[in-house]
């Protein structure tokens, strides 16, 4: 019976600092998006450190493709592989 004595301050106390603590995560925003989190799943991530190897793969590969052109352009047969280079690179993005 004694314990008791003890155990119920304890427990106010407790439930006290719990309430408060609810509050301040209300008032810090906490709980503004409920949905956002659960959805994010779903979504790609696209960091910086991603996307710059792709664009310079590119770059790369646009200037291979344009070092080829301007070879068989001085080799005579460039218009027709020119063509042909152009409609490629439309199907392929």
């Amino acid at each position: 019976m004694e314990v008791i004595y003890a155990l119920i301050p304890m427990m106010l106390i407790f439930g006290f600092l719990v309430v408060i603590v609810f509050i301040w995560m209300a008032k810090s925003g906490q709980f503004d998006d409920m949905d956002g989190a659960a959805n994010r799943i779903f979504m790609d991530d696209e960091y910086p450190e991603d996307i710059a190897p792709r664009k310079s793969a590119e770059s790369a590969s646009n200037a291979v493709q344009e070092d080829n052109q301007q070879a068989s352009n001085e080799q005579g047969t460039g218009k027709v592989e020119e063509r042909s280079n152009k409609d490629s690179n439309d199907f392929k993005r």
